[in-house]
């Protein structure tokens, strides 16, 4: 369940209150608070998610779900398109050949495959570019990874200026993928193209896109989804394997969704990496407070190892870095390989994509703004400090809310109320304002009556002593 009722951001993860247990483990990691405990159910603030998957990631019962396209939609189109990312590749044994990868991928109806990292090469030189005229606005941030696009318009809006203003590589893939097969006489309505997605954000990229109107990619796939659909094949070896395998990429291009795969590859001032969202977070308050300079570009990703450790790339991250990285020492020693499509490659001056690279501004669309009027907001922040210095300071979740500063906001946004919490409780117990059964129905209110059942509770502990 949402709880705001002014949603900015369309969501790829969906909480399911119907498997919910409560636990709490999702409320607690969430990086920017954005979740709550209600009548023992998880619900979400959909302004301050920006689908991590973090939460997914520690669900102990599935009750968190990824969002995903029917895989029946590609067959509303004559010619379908696969935007597969390198990193697919290294989810299959070393044993799989990867011309037996692209036969099953044609043979679940796909009709073309383009790598999403045929677009670097060109990107790479225009980021360099882009980097070099705009010296002024330091650190210039990667877009590459939408998660963490929206956490700075959530947590870090005064940041927004600094984030680069080019599409990603899958977008610069996708118009070249369009652009050829129109231009080979096909119907521009009658070519659908679907992204291999590794994670929950880049879902969202094409549900509610920044920086664009509309996403120029029809459709997303759950990369584990595909990938157990392909194992499949495989393994009842109905997929015969082809001449020549995925795309000759280069080394730079197979690494690039990789930890570092961007920052290696600026030229000009220095580049910093950073991935796992805490550790972005952590960065980017000093980048924010000013404690940091002489950083020209940031390449910042949401995952540990990057897309590799995304939430749906069903291997395991340090072994999918390991493959890739092999494969981009092969893609230097062996430069001449036939491709997977007939694209020919695209150049670095492609005047279609340099006409297209751009992305409009990006909007802050901060999670700690309170009211439109700017004095009430100032009143309400003002009470937020206050309440929070009342508090315990303990973060320990009781209240539903996971910390106290968060609790303290809730309140002064009438959606909680500081009785919620359990040591505010205890002092007005102990002065006779509240009785033992109206905290008992507080909690019962945030915990649900299964947690607080005391005959059922009592019956535990006698079978336990």
């Amino acid at each position: 369940m949402e709880r705001e009722t002014s949603i900015h951001f369309h969501h790829a993860l969906k909480f399911r209150e119907d498997i919910c247990i409560g636990c709490s483990h999702c409320m607690n990691i969430c990086p920017t608070e954005a979740i709550r405990v209600v009548r023992g159910k998880a619900q979400l603030h959909a302004n301050h998610c920006v689908d991590c998957g973090e939460c997914y990631r520690v669900c102990p019962v599935g009750a968190i779900i990824v969002e995903q396209d029917d895989f029946e939609n590609i067959y509303q189109f004559n010619t379908r398109v696969a935007l597969i990312p390198s990193v697919f590749t290294g989810q299959f044994p070393d044993s799989v050949d990867s011309g037996n990868i692209l036969a099953a991928v044609h043979e679940l109806g796909f009709t073309h495959v383009f790598e999403v990292e045929e677009g670097v090469e060109f990107l790479n030189d225009q980021f360099n570019k882009y980097v070099e005229e705009h010296q002024s606005t330091k650190p210039l941030i990667s877009p590459f990874c939408p998660a963490i696009v929206r956490l700075i318009q959530v947590k870090f809006p005064t940041l927004v200026g600094n984030i680069i203003l080019l599409r990603a590589p899958v977008d610069i893939t996708a118009l070249h993928a369009r652009k050829v097969l129109t231009d080979q006489g096909i119907d521009g309505a009658e070519i659908g193209i679907f992204y291999v997605t590794p994670c929950a954000a880049k879902i969202v990229t094409l549900k509610s896109p920044v920086g664009e109107t509309k996403s120029v990619i029809d459709g997303v796939i759950n990369m584990n989804f595909l990938y157990n659909k392909i194992f499949k094949i495989l393994r009842q070896k109905r997929g015969n394997s082809q001449t020549h395998g995925f795309s000759q990429l280069s080394g730079k291009s197979v690494c690039w969704s990789l930890t570092r795969g961007e920052a290696d590859n600026m030229h000009h001032g220095r580049s910093l990496a950073i991935d796992q969202i805490d550790n972005v977070i952590e960065f980017l308050e000093k980048v924010e407070n000013e404690e940091v300079d002489g950083i020209d570009f940031l390449e910042l990703r949401a995952c540990d190892e990057s897309c590799a450790g995304g939430i749906l790339c069903p291997g395991n991250r340090f072994i999918t870095v390991d493959k890739l990285r092999k494969r981009a020492g092969k893609s230097k020693s062996n430069p001449k390989i036939k491709t997977a499509n007939s694209s020919g490659k695209i150049t670095k001056e492609d005047p279609f994509l340099l006409k297209n690279i751009s992305l409009e501004p990006v909007p802050p669309r901060s999670m700690m703004k309170l009211d439109d009027n700017m004095a009430e907001a100032m009143v309400k922040m003002k009470k937020i400090y206050e309440l929070n210095r009342l508090l315990p300071q303990v973060d320990c979740g009781i209240c539903g809310s996971p910390t106290c500063k968060s609790l303290s906001q809730d309140v002064v946004q009438n959606q909680a109320t500081i009785r919620q919490c359990i040591f505010v409780q205890k002092i007005l117990e102990q002065n006779d304002k509240m009785d033992m059964q109206e905290s008992v129905e507080i909690m019962k209110a945030i915990w649900s009556d299964n947690k607080l059942d005391r005959n059922s509770l009592k019956y535990e502990i006698n079978e336990i002593n």
